[in-house]
């Protein structure tokens, strides 16, 4: 089974052509292949597939611990190169069906190669039940969430997946290895959650660690810098237009206004592409 490797600001998936390969159980595969040590290394897998709904491709996406997600900012950005790269998809404006819905990603090159991409996540849900986080009432700005003996203070925001964004002076020692796990595996969190610690360094630019849920520290989560810069917006902390700086790179958000979708902008590189052997999983249909 052949796969690529790409990444957005360093959010990396192994990507596979389902279109020919038959993968009977993604969701083993993805942690298998997932292994930084023992497999290829990523944050999770994606397969590209058939349209069922009217879009050019179909995106599945698994963590790296085998569950499905629902959406990936930089993975849905990754799946168009990889759909026109591959000659699944024409043009420099894709349309990719995912969980949460449809997905308009537009490709930008530079010097002939796709470099980056702009896509259109959606507007957000900011109604508490449908993130879904338990709490009172009807937004889930600045709220209280208790850990153990820490009184934490969160806003809550999905784009089409759940995130929780907790304001700090300091990032880079906010404990997210220790707070991550637990705050993904809260009672408050049906649906478990993704992490993110987030310093304001102006009312356009901000600082963001991740813990995603499903695959642990990441260096960069598009859905996560969406939801940060609404979080931003909701709570009076930043700008509709937002730089965010993630370990892998820089992302850019926009919101334009609260009845608007959500656009995320970043980077796409193709790192390399492999072979899985078939009795590791995955099989290879004749075509």
């Amino acid at each position: 089974m052949q796969f690529t490797k790409l990444h957005g600001a360093g959010n990396d998936y192994i990507y596979v052509n389902g279109f020919e390969a038959d993968v009977p159980d993604p969701g083993a595969l993805a942690v298998r292949v997932s292994d930084r040590h023992f497999g290829v290394g990523a944050d999770g897998l994606i397969l590209a597939l058939p349209p069922e709904a009217g879009g050019d491709v179909r995106m599945r996406m698994f963590n790296a611990d085998g569950s499905e997600g629902e959406m990936c900012g930089n993975g849905v950005r990754c799946l168009a190169r990889f759909a026109v790269d591959r000659s699944l998809a024409e043009g420099d404006v894709v349309r990719i069906e995912t969980r949460a819905g449809l997905r308009e990603v537009r490709l930008d090159r530079d010097g002939g190669r796709i470099a980056r991409g702009t896509v259109s996540m959606g507007r957000p849900i900011l109604v508490p039940a449908d993130i879904p986080v338990r709490i009172e009432g009807d937004r889930a700005v600045d709220v209280p969430l208790t850990l153990g003996d820490r009184r934490l203070t969160m806003t809550c925001v999905s784009m089409g997946n759940p995130h929780a964004i907790f304001y700090t002076d300091e990032v880079a020692t906010w404990p997210l290895e220790a707070l991550g796990p637990a705050i993904e595996h809260h009672e408050a969190f049906p649906n478990r959650v993704n992490v993110h610690a987030v310093q304001v360094l102006s009312e356009g630019e901000v600082t963001v660690r991740t813990w995603e849920r499903g695959s642990g520290p990441t260096l960069a989560c598009g859905t996560g810098a969406c939801a940060v810069c609404v979080a931003g917006v909701l709570a009076g902390r930043t700008d509709r237009s937002l730089l965010v700086h993630v370990p892998g790179g820089d992302l850019e958000v926009d919101w334009p206004d609260d009845d608007g979708d959500v656009v995320l902008t970043g980077p796409i590189d193709e790192v390399f592409t492999g072979d899985w052997p078939d009795d590791a999983g995955g099989t290879r249909q004749e075509t």
